[in-house]
């Protein structure tokens, strides 16, 4: 978050040295024998175990970027990919070769063939079946095959309640990407169908599943850094008009001929001197930029032909995804309820654009603070609640903000700024400790949080600031400790009938303590974790055996974004009600009523 070279190394030893105090007998002999053993750290350290003779065979819904994601973390000794569901070409190659635009792309979404060790593509369709590529197929067809018992749910935001419902009661157990849906009465819904039916509903806040954040809240209830007060999270981006990640590329029929493959790098050609002679360079730079896709793919084409060997291959790959991301125009968007629309300043948003660019609008997406957000929202309840008896989550009592959208034009919805503050019960805030009558109305720990385009500074993270020392997360796999204020100073920590302790002192030592296993930065962001453990659950079905992110948890952080966003829009302060937290009620911050279970089931 902006500490020096120097303010980090000493931070990050600090941190280590904590961890190493209170996990050494941890992570020095079962997590380092578990390794050893063959044993996943995740199901060492969360204490779940293997299933690798029964896996769990899924079907995924939703092969776009998070499904990506999701593919690159599954582990085959739990998950067995038996099916796969979209509407777009360019989903289907990419949840089979992974993402090749870039070295970064390909690490973060791998692709089922490199989990799996699939030489080719025809290999792997034997293995998993895929649902959606013929005309009128969708994946409720995957939800009847018998073969699928679970599904893990990858769709834009405003289908997640949809597929969940329909999963379950085709009695398939569900993981949905988050947030757990788009309203607060969905939530509800969902959480519902999940008791009638008695499917196992699990949300994809992953934060629940870091090692590096449960190390963090073990400080913090330990009390190293005293009484928590605040907390400050952000989450910055570089994103401008012209090269905005929530506004990917637009296929178009115009990038093909009338046999429906892309236009040549001639025919092209013969387009920009048309536009020339109709409207001179500025014609030119219009079409270029219209064609953007299709002259990314030429330039692959050339990079391909003037390539030999391993090279020439690699570039035929790029070619390839770049061919099915052109042939996403075929996908009749509005057949699958997408819409269009004109904006006030006379925009035309086309069904196809709400398909790809969903997260820019009210109706399909939830802006920074559903996709952003919600993470770091999370991570602060958690920490908020690590200092509350049994780690029960702790609900706020206020949200007040501001959104606006002062660097992108009217060609979305969402706000390109965005900035909130909450209040939290702290400690002493209950008459002992336990919600309902309030002892000292003083005792709050505020929250703040906000989220910018346009300049990435600082990045994202949190800042948790205690009576004792401050702790900070940074892009979820760095993490440092701080007497205080002080950035300059190391700590040492002390374990023992008097507690933790911190005090200066002048030279290192033990920060070797976590080893290799769980140094900062070989810690996952917890999304295999998060996917082995809910497969053991539903491989080991006991009411003990639950997902960290339950639908009562994943409600509350879809509650605190959700509402976040009225209060943003309506600017104003809104209080939180105990009845939207409880499933059962049907008071929502958005006085929609949920519809009865016997509606859904």
């Amino acid at each position: 978050m902006n500490l020096t070279p120097e303010e980090k190394a000493i931070g990050k030893q600090n941190f280590q040295e904590a961890v190493g105090t209170s996990r050494r007998d941890f992570l020095k002999g079962t997590v380092l024998g578990g390794v050893a053993g063959g044993a996943t750290i995740g199901a060492l350290y969360f204490n779940y175990g293997a299933i690798k003779n029964d896996r769990l065979r899924v079907g995924i819904i939703g092969t776009g970027d998070e499904g990506g994601v999701l593919i690159s973390s599954l582990n085959p000794d739990y998950i067995d990919v038996v099916a796969i569901a979209d509407i777009r070409p360019y989903s289907f190659h990419r949840a089979f070769h992974g993402d090749l635009n870039s070295d970064g792309t390909k690490a973060a979404r791998k692709g089922l063939m490199d989990v799996y060790g699939w030489k080719t593509e025809e290999e792997a369709r034997e293995n998993v079946k895929v649902y959606g590529e013929k005309e009128g197929e969708t994946y409720e067809e995957l939800l009847k095959d018998p073969n699928v018992e679970a599904v893990i749910i990858a769709l834009p935001l405003w289908l997640h309640d949809v597929a969940a419902i329909k999963a379950m009661r085709a009695k398939k157990h569900v993981l949905t990407e988050k947030l757990m849906a788009h309203s607060v009465g969905q939530c509800k819904e969902m959480g519902r169908v999940a008791d009638a039916t008695g499917m196992l509903l699990a949300t994809g806040h992953q934060r629940h599943y870091s090692i590096l954040y449960d190390n963090a809240v073990d400080q913090i209830s330990s009390g190293l850094i005293g009484e928590l007060h605040s907390i400050r999270a952000q989450w910055n981006r570089d994103n401008l008009p012209g090269r905005d990640s929530w506004s990917p590329d637009l296929p178009s029929a115009k990038f093909v001929d009338q046999s429906g493959e892309p236009l040549t790098p001639e025919e092209f050609s013969a387009l920009e001197k048309a536009a020339s002679k109709a409207g001179g360079p500025e014609a030119v730079a219009a079409l270029r930029d219209e064609f953007h896709m299709l002259r990314e793919y030429h330039a692959w084409l050339k990079k391909r032909d003037q390539s030999k060997g391993a090279d020439a291959e690699k570039w035929a790959e790029k070619v390839a995804q770049k061919r099915n991301q052109i042939m996403d125009y075929r996908t009749d968007a509005a057949a699958f309820g997408y819409e269009d629309k004109t904006l006030p300043n006379g925009y035309k948003r086309s069904p196809m654009e709400e398909l790809i660019r969903w997260r820019l609008w009210d109706r399909t997406g939830g802006g920074l603070m559903a996709e952003l957000g919600s993470h770091q929202l999370d991570a602060s309840s958690i920490f908020i609640s690590s200092q509350r008896e049994g780690h029960q989550k702790v609900m706020p009592l206020s949200v007040s903000g501001m959104g606006h959208r002062s660097l992108f034009p009217l060609d979305r919805d969402v706000d390109d700024h965005v900035y909130t503050m909450f209040e939290y019960p702290g400690l002493g805030y209950y008459e002992n400790g336990k919600d309902g009558e309030v002892a000292d109305p003083n005792k709050k720990i505020v929250v703040t949080y906000s989220s910018i385009n346009g300049n990435g500074y600082g990045g994202y993270g949190e800042v948790v600031l205690g009576t004792e020392g401050t702790l900070i997360l940074d892009r979820e796999k760095d993490a440092y400790l701080f007497k205080k204020s002080d950035t300059q100073t190391k700590i040492e920590v002390t374990a023992g009938s008097g507690g933790p302790a911190m005090d200066t002192y002048e030279t290192g030592g033990g920060g070797a303590a976590l080893a290799e296993v769980a140094a900062p930065e070989n810690i996952s962001r917890g999304y295999q974790e998060e996917i082995e453990h809910w497969a053991w659950c539903i491989r080991n079905p006991d009411p003990a055996n639950q997902p960290k992110c339950t639908p009562k948890v994943a409600m509350a952080d879809a509650i605190i974004a959700l509402t976040s966003n009225i209060a943003m829009r309506e600017n104003r302060r809104i209080e939180f009600k105990p009845e939207w937290f409880d499933i059962e009620s049907d008071e929502t911050p958005e006085g929609k009523t949920p519809r009865k279970t016997s509606e859904l089931v």
